[in-house]
């Protein structure tokens, strides 16, 4: 009964940042710009609203870990950090940097490289830790992937505006 409480606040854990992450996805969704500025007003508050309540709800499940686990899981958790704090100067190189690291917690053949330091440091890090470096990594991926379809549809949008333009003008 221990194991499957740990599990079921562990599930919680995972819908509650699912949650967040859809939100967030629908705030800066290319939908959102293309309705009018009441309804999307009104969307903003309601996602407002819904952010700021599953943000109340605090589920937390403790790992024991020993020292060795404890330094594993800092030093894999601030190479992660070091490269999203990189992320805005190049996209590109943190998306890359990023699916290495991914590839290093993965069981499968990754496409791409892996990165075999980070690797040994992830194994160093207790079993439920390894998981939740692998989510995060999964989400921060799963974000640079839309925001890039973003940015695609953005400067889709910029050139036919122009190409609109020019034709105007002739």
């Amino acid at each position: 009964r221990v194991e499957a409480f740990r599990d079921a606040a562990s599930a919680m854990e995972q819908e509650k940042e699912i949650l967040l992450e859809m939100i967030h996805n629908i705030q800066n969704s290319q939908d959102m710009r293309q309705i009018s500025e009441g309804e999307r007003e009104e969307l903003n508050l309601t996602a407002n609203r819904l952010m700021g309540r599953t943000l109340t709800v605090e589920v937390s499940v403790e790992t024991i870990r020993n020292a060795q686990q404890q330094e594993s899981l800092l030093h894999a958790t601030k190479m992660i950090d070091e490269i999203v704090n990189k992320l805005l100067d190049d996209l590109e190189d943190a998306k890359i940097r990023l699916m290495s690291l991914y590839g290093a917690c993965t069981s499968d053949v990754p496409a791409g490289p892996i990165d075999q330091k980070f690797q040994s440091v992830v194994i160093g890090c207790a079993i439920e830790d390894q998981k939740k470096i692998k989510r995060r990594l999964e989400t921060l991926l799963r974000n640079i992937e839309n925001s890039e379809k973003s940015i695609t549809l953005l400067e889709h949008q910029k050139s036919s505006v122009r190409q609109s333009c020019n034709s105007k003008q002739d």
